[in-house]
């Protein structure tokens, strides 16, 4: 698994020095992902080199880096965690608690009219206190980005950036929940009993087949939204993307033969939206019979990899497995999107050099492009539950957005979660 490092490295301020450097990282085989000028002085430069390696990877690069003659290993910079130290994320009040009457209006004694008002007419819980712009983040750690089951404790960097996100990008409240439960009716149990602090429910990093289980049955039994975001998030920006790339290609998305490599959480979303959406034939495949059975409930195809890779126009892959795709299994005109993170089925630059139409990988087809609109909509809405009229409307959103040289707008425009927040709105109050 390929995982960010970052060198620091001296070097002498005269030409070809950096080159040096850089060249030594390429004989590695390694691509560089940023490259920063921390500071210069005194006739030298440092560097923030950061790199994608794997446990595979040569280490010996940093002896050779620090034997040129004009450049120095210095070490390796703790920048990731400098960013997580002391969490990501904090509570802090609304107002500001500036005078003794703010006090006791906030507080007690004033409070005690408020409750009572709840008390006596509970909607109004969503007008006097945060429950509208306040989400349950809740993971039991079973199915952590791509590092498997590593335990709630160990997720919780992952749902903390998660409400970073919400809070920058939608001004909602994420709080992180941890579960040590892996049983779904414990799960479900464990959820109904805390489901009153928050105005809706994210599932996060739930492993399938568990995680249909519990969605479904959160979803029975609340008036509130419940998303399971590695399924409905991921499939929301990948039928975003389908429709521009389809249409760059002069290709229907109704009309293509579309292939889903892993069936898990994520690919049986994605076949359940597509269908929903009214695409044709898709064909799927995976190890597990169970998930076939499930791929063949929603209408799809068994398969294998290599008969998807050779009938369908479209290709889809959500397996974990890095570089499971061959090159030469690529067809000339095919759209690829190979969306496991941290390392893609296959490259993006391997599959357009076999002929691919268009390719993409899970870094820039991201569901941090659908969950803080999707659930900014719905709770300005008030809704009940998430619809696939709702899923569909921030697809649409999220395609329309993005500019003419990408399949999907900009992860970090404000003004696109805005957008794809009001069209969710609008799909839940019609």
């Amino acid at each position: 698994m390929k995982i960010p490092e970052i060198l620091i490295v001296e070097t002498v301020h005269q030409p070809g020095s950096l080159a040096r450097v850089l060249q030594v990282i390429a004989d590695a085989g390694l691509v560089i992902e940023h490259l920063q000028a921390l500071k210069r002085e005194q006739g030298r430069t440092l560097w923030e080199i950061t790199l994608e390696m794997d446990e595979s990877t040569d280490r010996s690069l940093y002896a050779k880096i620090d034997a040129l003659p004009t450049a120095r290993f210095v070490g390796k910079s703790d920048r990731v965690f400098n960013r997580h130290r002391g969490g990501k994320i904090r509570m802090s009040s609304a107002l500001p608690i500036s005078s003794n009457d703010v006090l006791r209006d906030i507080y007690t004694p004033g409070v005690a009219r408020v409750c009572l008002a709840i008390r006596d007419e509970p909607a109004r819980a969503l007008d006097y206190t945060s429950l509208s712009h306040t989400v349950a983040i809740i993971t039991n750690g079973t199915a952590i980005l791509g590092l498997g089951d590593i335990g709630p404790l160990a997720g919780l960097p992952v749902m903390e950036g998660k409400a970073a996100l919400f809070a920058s990008l939608v001004g909602i409240n994420g709080i992180p929940i941890l579960i040590e439960e892996k049983e779904p009716a414990r799960v479900v149990d464990i959820v109904m009993s805390i489901e009153k602090s928050f105005g809706a429910i994210q599932l996060e990093d739930f492993a399938a087949p568990a995680c249909f289980t519990i969605e479904n049955e959160l979803r029975a039994r609340l008036r509130k939204p419940v998303l399971h975001d590695d399924q409905h998030g991921t499939a929301v920006v990948t039928l975003a993307a389908l429709h521009n790339a389809t249409r760059r290609v002069g290709r229907q998305l109704e009309d293509s033969v579309i292939g889903q490599i892993g069936l898990g959480a994520a690919g049986l979303g994605i076949v359940r939206l597509l269908r929903a959406h009214g695409t044709g034939r898709i064909l799927g495949a995976d190890r597990s019979a169970a998930a076939l059975d499930r791929l063949a409930a929603h209408g799809g195809e068994r398969a294998t990899l290599e008969r998807i890779m050779a009938e369908c126009d479209i290709v889809i892959a959500t397996t974990g497995v890095r570089g499971l795709i061959r090159p030469e299994l690529v067809r000339r005109g095919q759209v690829i999107l190979a969306l496991s993170n941290p390392d893609p089925e296959i490259e993006p630059i391997v599959a357009l050099e076999r002929g691919a139409a268009f390719a993409a990988d899970g870094k820039g087809i991201n569901n941090v492009l659908g969950f803080p609109g999707l659930f900014k909509g719905a709770l300005e809405a008030r809704a009940p539950a998430f619809t696939d009229r709702m899923l569909m409307a921030a697809a649409h959103r999220i395609a329309e957005l993005a500019p003419e040289d990408s399949l999907v707008p900009d992860a970090l425009d404000l003004a696109v979660h805005a957008s794809v927040g009001e069209a969710v709105r609008e799909a839940a109050l019609a």
